[in-house]
């Protein structure tokens, strides 16, 4: 088989792995608290990063059996094959679980399938387009994707590091694009926002509209991240990094709603 398609294949089953994973803790969460806010937004989160997979597997095409089964899993019946009109989104996530381990099937058994040659020739989403300065898009892009692979490989310190510096960038980008004049009015710090702490900057975004609160739910870890090597006492664990990641992408949503 060929190498670059082999590469290709590989990094298909590890986000599909992931992506299951992550259906299935926040499964956990819902089960465990239906109510659970940060747990619902972050649940559209991965449904749309779910989307993102199946378009790239199916080649962009709505007829592919892959794209079909992903649409269906949103549309339940009833046994007397009527639409309901509300289905529990722990059965949504369970459905897309479903359709991501037939991927993950598909891809393991038949590596010559056209589920990955139809992806072939479509571009990867570009996630960070919202950034202002444009030199910092292309470094947060390869981070993020640093992150992941950070994670997948059980280098949670690592990944947990990469989420905040992501970010704390993207936050920092949304808050200098504000102006330090406008975000006075929010209670903002006098220093430049060069200057403040990373707490202090989430904080201010949030009150000036540009993010909503997930960002509280962070480990607290994650307050530190830059200092992480000097303080070996308490590792950040995978659940320290897993939530560190889902936060981030939780703030993309909120400084890109458009995504």
């Amino acid at each position: 088989m060929d190498q670059n398609l082999q590469a290709q294949i590989d990094t298909y089953l590890s986000r599909l792995h992931q992506l299951i994973r992550r259906g299935r803790d926040l499964q956990g969460l819902l089960e465990a608290d239906p109510s659970d806010t940060f747990a619902t937004t972050t649940t559209r989160v991965w449904q749309q990063d779910c989307g993102v997979q199946v378009n790239e597997l199916s080649g962009g095409s709505k007829a592919h059996w892959l794209a079909r089964a992903f649409s269906e899993a949103f549309l339940l019946r009833s046994e007397s094959g009527s639409a309901l009109e509300e289905v529990a989104p722990t059965e949504i996530i369970q459905r897309l679980i479903g359709v991501l381990e037939r991927a993950l099937e598909t891809l393991s058994q038949n590596s010559e399938s056209s589920i990955v040659a139809a992806s072939k020739n479509v571009p990867s989403p570009r996630r960070f387009d919202f950034v202002h300065n444009p030199e910092l898009r292309p470094v947060v892009e390869q981070a993020y994707s640093d992150s992941r692979r950070a994670f997948e490989h059980g280098l949670y310190e690592l990944a947990l590091q990469t989420s905040c510096g992501i970010l704390e960038a993207i936050v920092t980008d949304a808050l200098e694009h504000k102006g330090l004049n406008a975000l006075s009015a929010s209670g903002a710090p006098a220093e430049n926002i060069a200057d403040w702490t990373f707490q202090t900057r989430l904080t201010v975004a949030e009150r000036a509209g540009l993010i909503r609160s997930g960002w509280a739910r962070l480990p607290e870890r994650a307050w530190t991240y830059r200092n992480l090597s000097e303080n070996r006492a308490i590792a950040p664990t995978e659940r320290d990094a897993r939530i560190a990641g889902q936060v981030l992408n939780v703030i993309i949503r909120d400084l890109n709603p458009g995504r």
